[in-house]
This record gives structure tokens, C-alpha cells and sequence, in this order.
């Protein structure tokens, strides 16, 4: 199985870990299982047509999927898959 790093904000879906296991061949099929186990994360992850959310980056290990196959990237056993929110804000 691959190990998911859930960022802080969605801690509370995970019961507070900060990284999980969940199986699936290709990075969508693991954020299905993220749902199954952990009803609510899915819907903070995906938009209304099943995409990752813009402001939502996902990694498979130190590459961002939507420079690679996007949902469909495939997922090997020791993968590492990364859940970055973007940030935005600050002052001048």
C-alpha cells in the first residue's frame, strides 16, 4: 500500500494521523479508498466533475501528478502520495 501525508487541515477526516496507508493502482483509486476509510476527504480533495480542486496539489513522490498522467499517474507499493494545499494571503 501507498503512504498518504494528510496535511493538517484534513487531520480531522484521519483521526488526527498525519499519514496513512491506503491501496489503489493509480492515484485516483487511492483517494477512493482515502473516502471509503475516511468518509469527507474525498470531497475536499475532488471538484464536482471528480478532479483534483485547483488549490489542491498532489505529489506521487517528489512529482506533481498533473505533470504526469494526473488522476490516472500510477501508484506503486512504496509510493509516497503528498496532499499539499495552496497557500495564498500575507501582507506587503
Amino acid at each position: 500500500m501507498a503512504t498518504v501525508f494528510v496535511p493538517t487541515a484534513l487531520r480531522r477526516f484521519t483521526a488526527g494521523q498525519s499519514k496513512v496507508e491506503a491501496a489503489g493502482s493509480t492515484v485516483g483509486e487511492v483517494i477512493g479508498q482515502l473516502e471509503g476509510s475516511y468518509p469527507g476527504i474525498g470531497e475536499r480533495l475532488l471538484d464536482e466533475n471528480g478532479n483534483v480542486k485547483r488549490f489542491i496539489n498532489v505529489f506521487r513522490n517528489d512529482d506533481e501528478i498533473r505533470t504526469l498522467d494526473g488522476l490516472a499517474t500510477s501508484v506503486g507499493e512504496s509510493d509516497k502520495i503528498s496532499i499539499v494545499p495552496a497557500m495564498a494571503g500575507g501582507s506587503r
